[in-house]
């Protein structure tokens, strides 16, 4: 049975949550800004997380526009101050009805990719969207996260073995860390147009903010871990690298994905 690899009530969250927001808000900005997104559109944030985009996107459209905020557990998003024309919701994508539909755009990070069920998660949203408007996915490709620099050869064996431990778990639980190389062919098949993509990566130095996110992913998960074979030295081992400056890895790439429901977009 599937299941959601990262609990967002666990402690490692507000971290990860941080890492994300720090490192990749800004790529999602501009990706979501090539829309023409602007003052009075109605948008759905699928899978809010920390609330950050949704807050910008309440900015962005205005007090004629309107923002919903969706995530399966949004205390975090909720906790915000945010303005009137946003709202937050709990909200299931693979088993709640959505939260209305003829919106001008639909944005999803980091949330199809969890989903063994992806693709027709991804027809509902297009399906969500009012004639001429935009479908943003944003997805990670997890398998090209390659070491840049490291004290010894051995410290890339080490994080290779973990990090690839940590992906066999996703696959475990019915996610596709691959689905950032996939995301611009699934809006195709969907029947979007206008479908164009770019892709944001940056070098992680060990004891920098980025590669915080392996060490809340590997933290919340570190019983699974052991399960799989993971010695305690060797989570140990793993965790102190990501401390070391000598030690540089790629980020994960953020893939940017946009397309179009086919048709005029109709006036309100």
């Amino acid at each position: 049975m599937s299941r959601y690899l990262f609990d967002n009530a666990a402690v490692q969250t507000a971290g990860r949550f941080s890492v994300l927001e720090s490192r990749y808000d800004t790529a999602s900005r501009n990706a979501l800004a090539r829309t023409g997104l602007g003052p009075g559109w109605r948008c759905l944030e699928i899978g809010g997380g920390g609330g950050s985009l949704g807050d910008w996107l309440g900015e962005l459209v205005g007090p004629e526009g309107e923002v919903t905020v969706t995530d399966i557990e949004p205390a975090r998003a909720a906790s915000r101050r945010r303005a009137a024309n946003v709202r937050v919701l709990r909200h299931d994508i693979t088993r709640d009805p959505l939260p209305g539909d003829g919106f001008d755009l639909v944005h999803a990070r980091l949330v199809l990719l969890h989903l063994p069920e992806r693709q027709r998660v991804l027809e509902r949203l297009a399906g969500a969207l009012r004639p001429g408007g935009w479908l943003v996915v944003e997805e990670f490709d997890c398998g090209w996260t390659p070491v840049l620099a490291a004290p010894d050869d051995n410290s890339v064996l080490l994080f290779e073995r973990l990090h690839g431990s940590l992906l066999a778990l996703l696959e475990k639980s019915g996610a596709e860390p691959l689905w950032g190389r996939h995301v611009v062919r699934a809006m195709l098949r969907a029947g979007l147009t206008e479908v164009t993509a770019t892709t944001y990566a940056e070098a992680w130095p060990g004891g920098g903010e980025g590669i915080g996110l392996h060490r809340a992913n590997t933290g919340q998960v570190a019983h699974d871990l052991a399960e799989l074979g993971v010695t305690a030295d060797e989570l140990d081992a793993f965790l102190a690298l990501l401390d070391d400056p000598r030690f540089v890895v790629n980020s994960y790439p953020l893939v940017s994905a946009l397309g179009r429901r086919p048709g005029e977009r109709t006036s309100r």
